[in-house]
């Protein structure tokens, strides 16, 4: 038996059902929503989602074979490609929604800014896992927390003014990493002091004023202070999102509401195009109702679940962060796609895991889980090396890899 398919035999295959099943679940929300569209372009779009699951698929493979230790030479490359990307939108982006995050690739409209958390992710795990290691001066935890903070610091604004949604995402990303990464927690506290009181001026001064309505529409919504909300305006996704999601009842209206007028379906009138990416939970809340927005959010826990428990059964420091990063990411986009959906949160859009529609966001989402599998693949292959070492001549764990 080859190392190759004992690895592949080695690999957490409840967790590869689990990624399947989402999905499944995905792309059938999304034919859904999209397949009684009159227009090719948008009825076809539960296909292009499966091209782009089996365009990500040798990448989750080819993450989850390789030992993960090469992020330690090959994180820098990324985070750099990362930046040209970003710098590309900025130059030859393309708009779309009112968002110009993108840029056209042979045809393709890729979104770099899922590229930069991504690379930022390994960066960051390096930083805080591996450097103190490999340069004893940053055994300091303020100076990773600077090297850290200016790394992603970098990114993190330009994906800002690209898109507020994706941009937010680094913030949890990096607290969740520096938890782990044996940052005192003195230093945490007061980053976070910091951050909550620069908020109200990012508010103020940051913000755009459709940005400041959509939060102020949410908080008035959420309060019961519908009076103040101007639901021809600011307030018209939101209190649709709250129909589509109400209307649902326990069971849903079902797939076949597809053969009811449009005016049945909340989701098909008022949100037609943003339904299978931004809006998919509310999709899901009013075609397959409480039962179908408690199955997902189910297979969405169990994804984390798993994941925390491969984080516990790291072999070092940079796995263990790794997984970390990549549970971080996806708690946020879960949390905030269901939230703003529920009408609990400031519509800021963001795709839900697997479930939503995106073509860069599923490589990069099928790369990161793929990375998870490494660190669980290769979680024993330490020991196994000191045992066939016992007889032997010692060497450390870097001229043994």
């Amino acid at each position: 038996m080859t190392p190759l398919f004992k690895k592949f035999l080695g690999m957490n295959w409840l967790l590869v059902l689990n990624i399947a099943g989402l999905i499944v679940f995905g792309v059938y929300a999304i034919f859904n929503a999209s397949a009684h569209k009159e227009e090719a372009e948008f009825a076809f779009k539960w296909r292009d989602q499966i091209r782009w699951v089996m365009f990500g698929l040798p990448f989750f493979f080819a993450a989850s074979l390789i030992d993960y230790k090469w992020v330690r030479w090959a994180c820098l490359p990324m985070y750099l490609a990362g930046i040209g990307g970003l710098v590309a939108v900025l130059l030859i982006g393309v708009e779309i929604g009112g968002n110009k995050a993108w840029i056209r690739v042979g045809g393709q409209m890729i979104q770099p800014s899922q590229f930069a958390i991504m690379s930022g992710i390994l960066i960051l795990a390096v930083i805080f896992g591996e450097l103190p290691r490999l340069l004893p001066v940053f055994r300091r935890p303020w100076l990773r927390i600077m090297l850290a903070g200016m790394l992603a610091g970098v990114p993190a604004v330009m994906v800002i003014k690209e898109d507020l949604g994706s941009g937010l995402v680094w913030g949890p990303v990096f607290l969740s990493m520096m938890l782990v990464g044996s940052i005192p927690f003195r230093y945490m506290i007061t980053m976070l002091l910091g951050v909550v009181s620069v908020v109200p001026l990012v508010y103020v001064f940051a913000l755009k004023p459709y940005q400041q309505a959509r939060i102020n529409s949410t908080w008035y919504m959420v309060t019961n202070q519908l009076d103040k909300v101007d639901l021809q305006n600011e307030g018209w996704v939101a209190k649709h999102l709250q129909i589509a999601v109400s209307t649902g009842g326990l069971e849903g209206k079902g797939p076949e509401s597809k053969k009811v007028p449009d005016q049945a379906s909340i989701h098909r009138t008022f949100f037609p195009h943003e339904s299978i990416n931004d809006f998919i939970f509310g999709v899901i809340a009013e075609e397959f109702g409480f039962r179908g927005s408690v199955l997902v959010l189910s297979g969405m826990l169990l994804l984390l679940l798993q994941s925390v428990f491969v984080a516990f059964c790291a072999r070092d420091q940079l796995g263990r962060l790794i997984v970390i990063g990549v549970v971080a990411m996806f708690f946020v986009h879960t949390f905030q796609n269901a939230g703003m959906n529920l009408v609990m949160l400031p519509v800021i859009g963001l795709p839900m895991p697997f479930v939503s529609y995106g073509g860069t966001f599923v490589v990069v989402t099928l790369f990161l889980m793929g990375m998870v599998q490494s660190v669980w693949v290769h979680r024993n292959i330490s020991a196994v090396k000191k045992k066939r070492s016992v007889n032997g001549p010692r060497h450390d764990e870097d001229e043994e890899e």
